[in-house]
């Protein structure tokens, strides 16, 4: 028994210790000659204490055990008044008479305060699991609100862009309507007006299709993307916008760029925001003399550049450092949202976004983002 590492006890039927091992000692603070002879519920805080003999007394009588032959976790008690948790097993010694049993004890403090502090870190985890979570869903309905007044603010250019196509379809059809009314049909010239209403109405479905993309809410979709098709596929939206406000359109894209991994709503909405700030910014120009480039090019071996300039005022001092902060603008009706949804498009997708003033006064924002292909 003194070899055994863990505390070993030996009562009687009448719950009597009768044995008290050296680790029992270790454990409890009591020698052995203070506790043996003394009845075991000492061992035992309320209110397992009041209820031990009751537990024995019934085993005597049915034969039904309570806790004999099953290991559970127990309270025990110190002779300092400290209580721990333990492990107990109890089995009976076999022909005893009167009946004695043997209780197995361990300590499992370390090993309670360890799944403690893995539970406490499991719910940490799924806290902050929770949190990441609602703020990726806030994030996504905020970037749709961005999505959705960034159009706002372009009907008018998308307005006049979509109705060039209907007016022509119009004029085709009436063409058409002609031809065919006259004594002698021209075939071949109604032929001709229509495969231009045929082709009108593609241009027209184009614009919709470009403005559904942008638009629609959903999840994240990762995938190889090439920049410059971003920007050609967003082109006729800008173009249109630039034309409402009277500014110079003018896409510098540079031949070959690596593809990048990303999502392609995202990212073409990160890039008509920063063309809508551009032609924004440019209101304070005559018109006439307003310019808006987009400009991609490599950087360096592992990243591709788009920078969208402006030759309007430039930032203000003071607001340079408040820029990509949310709701920060100078704006009357501006929502603060485009610059810092921008932003963080670039950062989810490993890039950057930066402001600089650019050559000859106006604004540049530049986008730095992660090839996934090296430069050919």
């Amino acid at each position: 028994m003194d070899a055994a590492v863990d505390a070993v006890i030996v009562i009687d039927d009448r719950g009597t210790v009768i044995a008290f091992n050296r680790s029992a000692e270790r454990l409890f603070g009591y020698a052995a000659a203070e506790i043996v002879g003394r009845n075991v519920h000492e061992l035992m805080p309320e209110p397992y204490r009041g209820t031990h003999n009751d537990y024995l007394a019934r085993y005597a009588e049915s034969g039904v055990p309570h806790i004999i032959g099953i290991g559970r976790e127990v309270q025990a008690l110190r002779k300092d008044g400290t209580v721990f948790p333990a492990f107990l097993s109890v089995g009976e010694i076999a022909g005893s008479e009167p009946r004695r049993f043997v209780g197995l004890l361990r300590d499992i403090t370390v090993e309670r305060q360890a799944m403690a502090m893995l539970q406490a870190e499991r719910d940490r985890a799924q806290a902050e699991h929770a949190a990441a979570e609602e703020a990726r869903r806030l994030q996504e309905r905020m970037t749709h609100v961005s999505r959705m007044v960034t159009l706002g603010e372009m009907v008018a250019g998308i307005a006049h862009e979509l109705n060039q196509p209907l007016s022509a379809i119009s004029t085709y059809a009436r063409a058409c309507e002609r031809f065919l009314s006259s004594p002698q049909p021209d075939l071949e010239e109604t032929m001709s007006a229509l495969r231009e209403i045929a082709q009108e109405a593609m241009r027209a479905g184009g614009i919709i299709r470009r403005l559904r993309q942008i638009v629609k809410s959903r999840a994240a979709e990762q995938t190889r993307v090439d920049l410059n098709a971003l920007i050609d596929d967003v082109a006729v939206l800008i173009e249109a916008d630039t034309r409402a406000h009277q500014t110079s359109l003018h896409l510098e894209l540079a031949p070959n760029l690596p593809r990048i991994t990303g999502d392609p709503a995202q990212l073409q909405h990160m890039i008509v925001n920063l063309a809508r700030n551009a032609i924004e910014a440019l209101e304070q120009q005559p018109p006439g003399s307003r310019e808006l480039t987009l400009r991609t090019s490599r950087c360096g071996e592992a990243e591709v550049e788009l920078a969208v300039c402006d030759n309007g005022p430039g930032v203000a001092p003071d607001m340079i450092d408040r820029l990509f902060m949310p709701f920060a603008t100078t704006k009357a009706e501006g929502t603060g949202l485009g610059l810092s949804i921008s932003q963080t498009i670039a950062r989810s997708h490993g890039g950057t976004l930066s402001y600089h003033p650019a050559n000859g006064g106006g604004a540049c924002f530049v986008v730095r983002l992660p090839a996934r292909e090296r430069f050919e």
